[in-house]
């Protein structure tokens, strides 16, 4: 794997552990927060996925932006579309005043990027 490919994989993963500690906290757990980092967890991975392939992508949030980049390599991308869509949602959704998060979309949100975490780590050959 190549060196920045690493570092954005250590960036997803400091995500996906700041979304999951939130889930589980007991004392001023913050969902909007999980949502968020759930987004940037598979944001990151998409983005250490085209990195890896020399696949240029923009300065973006959107997941679906960058997932239509990583099926022009790989196709098997495509079951993961509807996890994806649901996820992009979380991006700025919960970030500004207006709505907030619960605890049930909370996990709703960390268990879509449990699952996406798991298949970006096995196209990138990451096997812890």
């Amino acid at each position: 794997m190549r060196e920045l490919t690493a570092e954005w994989v250590a960036k997803a993963e400091g995500d996906f552990n700041t979304a999951s500690r939130e889930v589980r906290a007991r004392k001023l757990p913050n969902y909007d927060s999980a949502c968020f980092h759930a987004q940037q967890t598979a944001e990151k991975y998409l983005k250490a996925f085209l990195q890896e392939r020399d696949i240029a992508f923009p300065r973006t949030h959107s997941l679906i932006e960058l997932l239509e980049l990583a099926l022009q390599v790989d196709s098997a991308f495509e079951q993961q579309r509807s996890t994806l869509v649901l996820l992009d949602r979380y991006g700025a959704r919960y970030r500004y005043p207006g709505e907030s998060a619960d605890r049930t979309q909370a996990r709703v949100s960390l268990l879509a990027v449990r699952d996406f975490r798991a298949f970006a780590r096995g196209r990138l050959g990451v096997l812890h």
